[in-house]
């Protein structure tokens, strides 16, 4: 990433029912392709909290207007209904990547 192309990024807070967990990772796992076949989309990742059943999902992308498109399309949808069972809650926070380090690791 350089500074001059800034990243998009999306960061959601899911809240998944008690006992769902694990069919929700897979669910997220079997449909990302929903997300990342998108050509405007570089990659989502899904992180588990230390607090019970909740997730962040996140994911980056070239721009704001090509994730606003995205988000409007009947591909995300479709992807949405496929996890919305498993929600019990959840945010969204939307943010520019203003700076990225990479480390040694």
């Amino acid at each position: 990433m350089s500074q001059d192309q800034p990243v998009f990024r999306v960061l959601l807070r899911m809240q998944i029912h008690a006992g769902m967990e694990e069919e929700f990772e897979r669910t997220w796992y079997q449909v990302g392709k929903a997300v990342t076949d998108h050509p405007a989309n570089l990659g989502q990742w899904l992180a588990k909290s230390q607090e019970e059943g909740v997730y962040f999902i996140m994911s980056d992308w070239t721009d704001e207007p090509r994730f606003r498109e995205f988000e409007h399309s009947d591909g995300h949808l479709e992807h949405r209904t496929k996890l919305h069972p498993f929600r019990s809650g959840g945010t969204m926070d939307t943010m520019n990547v203003v700076y990225a380090m990479g480390g040694k690791g």
